[in-house]
């Protein structure tokens, strides 16, 4: 599998799923994969910024409006450059943020200008999994387009057994590899 050529944004929001992406990062940079990470507020509570800036070799993405790195803004200019968006893990918060077209921050509002394929991994715990609400903004996103692949079952942060673990890596990275099929990746020169 090569992803060679392909601009991938990997969106980090907060939980403890959060060593997952970095993972998978590691594995789509070793597939040659161009690699922006950005984090949320509480995506840095769980990993460092310096852990994805040393896995990607670029900057972490982690504030909107940088007027030296995205004089037009960090949601327009890594927008546009990308093939493919992941936000893994994706909390309940993102996903109702995405449900509802919130921009209330950078990943939220980054999905919002993207016309490119944008894939989600949910990871929470199996109680919020289960809520209506959440299944209701899943059910919408992908209504809207967007893949989601489900989360698994087993062992949660929580000390508690049940759905809401966030998809292993080599999954997601399946999925995106599926999602890039067809997709030139000169496209967007």
């Amino acid at each position: 599998m090569s992803l060679a050529g392909r601009e991938i944004v990997l969106g980090v929001s907060g939980g403890i799923a959060a060593y997952k992406a970095a993972a998978l990062t590691s594995s789509l940079v070793q597939h040659g994969a161009s690699v922006t990470a950005v984090l949320t507020r509480n995506a840095r509570r769980f990993v460092g910024a310096a852990t994805f800036a040393a896995l990607t070799g670029r900057p972490v993405v982690t504030r909107g409006f940088d007027p030296v790195a995205h004089p037009l803004g960090a949601h327009i200019e890594l927008a546009s450059r990308a093939d493919l968006i992941v936000v893994a893990p994706a909390t309940a918060e993102v996903i109702f943020q995405l449900a509802h077209g919130s921009g209330s921050d950078l990943l939220a509002t980054l999905v919002l200008g993207a016309e490119c394929p944008v894939l989600i991994a949910p990871a929470m715990n199996a109680a919020m999994w289960r809520k209506p609400a959440v299944q209701r903004n899943v059910a919408q996103l992908v209504d809207d387009g967007f893949t989601v692949i489900p989360p698994g079952t087993g062992w949660l942060s929580c000390r508690q057994q049940g759905a809401g673990r966030m998809a292993e890596p080599q999954e997601i990275e399946g999925a995106i590899v599926k999602a890039l099929e067809g997709i030139d990746p000169r496209s967007k020169v």
